[in-house]
């Protein structure tokens, strides 16, 4: 750290950055408040889309046997062909938005195979939109995250640290010039009265 100028310009400046320090510190106090309320909201819908998948998976497990039916649910039978996703923003922190997916069903002779498989498909579809989903609600949790962490190490510096030192500072160059005026006006007044007595 470099050595503290007991000068009117360093008072100045150390005045300029308190009033600096103080009029950014309840921004970033308002972004870190708007992060954390983002992140209780993603995580929030990332148990929904757990529960929501928690009962596919059950109402899935009542006919998982006929899947074992030779040659009738295939892998290549469902394909995701196109992710449709945008960029947001949150508190200045750019988000992956998740708009949906575009699926590619292999043709099938509907004759030919069992009732079942339309819906299992489509289950399928709604399985790999939540799967999606909750991926892309845990890159936004990330990054929010991420930037959470940053602006509470800003606010942090801000609060314990420069502002106190900078008011500590302003302290000590106020107390240092106090004394150099009271010295100043002594040393006039020992001048005048040693003028005197050399006149007088």
């Amino acid at each position: 750290m470099a050595k503290l100028k007991l000068t009117k310009n360093e008072l100045k400046k150390q005045k300029d950055e308190l009033k600096m320090f103080q009029r950014y510190l309840p921004t970033l106090m308002l972004k870190k408040q708007q992060l954390q309320a983002e992140i209780r909201i993603v995580e929030q819908r990332v148990k929904e889309l757990h529960v929501e998948k928690e009962k596919i998976d059950t109402s899935f497990k009542s006919w998982i046997g006929v899947f074992g039916e030779q040659g009738v649910f295939t892998s290549d039978i469902l394909k995701i062909t196109k992710l449709v996703a945008s960029e947001g923003n949150i508190a200045g922190v750019p988000i992956p938005v998740f708009k949906g997916a575009e699926f590619e069903v292999a043709p099938y002779a509907l004759l030919e195979k069992p009732l079942w498989l339309d819906a299992a498909v489509e289950n399928m579809k709604t399985v790999l939109l939540i799967d999606l989903e909750a991926q892309t609600l845990e890159e936004q949790q990330r990054r929010l995250e991420q930037e959470l962490r940053i602006t509470t190490q800003r606010v942090n510096l801000f609060e314990k640290v420069k502002i106190p030192e900078c008011k500590q500072n302003i302290k000590k160059i106020q107390v240092y010039l106090g004394d150099e005026q009271t010295a100043a006006v002594v040393r006039g007044k020992i001048s005048k009265r040693a003028m005197e007595k050399v006149a007088g």
